[in-house]
């Protein structure tokens, strides 16, 4: 993994515009699980017709956290390439949202752990005092880069399952 001071300069959370997401729908569709990048939709499993409609309407309409859906979403740069995406959302007074995916190729490198800190620096700018985030017991990626990240976890059961719900909270003052 990068020190951080090093991926500062090659990690940036670029706006996503029309050229951006035709872009990033790529990578997606290229080196990503469509399972998890949307919800499950449609009766063909992957990347099917339903899947990509969902993807474009859900960056369109995610365009600033005081737009109508509450939802702000990122295209992740690294060295120039775009590796995924990351998202803030507006959950109640003072607390925020976040989910992320990267592109295969882009992980284990620390550049979802730089776009996650960068993250936490617009929420906090929005006046959020923390930041929310799920996942699963077994996303064991997903989890360390929420604990680097200072979260609180909280396991939704005990059973060890790799399915049992995982919720975080990351203090932001």
């Amino acid at each position: 993994m990068f020190p951080s001071a090093e991926l500062s300069v090659a990690v940036s959370l670029v706006d996503v515009g029309e050229e951006v997401l035709e872009r990033l729908l790529s990578v997606a569709i290229q080196d990503a699980d469509a399972d998890e990048v949307t919800p499950p939709l449609g009766s063909a499993a992957g990347w099917n017709s339903e899947r990509i409609s969902w993807f474009r309407e859900y960056h369109h309409a995610a365009s600033g956290l005081d737009s109508p859906a509450q939802q702000k979403s990122w295209a992740i740069s690294y060295d120039g390439k775009l590796a995924g995406s990351i998202r803030l959302r507006r959950t109640g007074p003072g607390t925020l949202e976040t989910g992320i995916w990267l592109a295969r190729a882009c992980r284990g490198r620390g550049i979802g752990h730089e776009a996650l800190r960068q993250v936490k620096v617009h929420a906090a700018a929005s006046g959020a005092t923390a930041l929310e985030a799920e996942t699963t017991a077994g996303n064991s990626a997903a989890l360390a880069l929420l604990r680097g990240a200072g979260a609180e976890l909280a396991f939704a059961a005990e059973s060890g399952a790799a399915t049992v719900p995982v919720k975080a909270r990351i203090p932001l003052r």
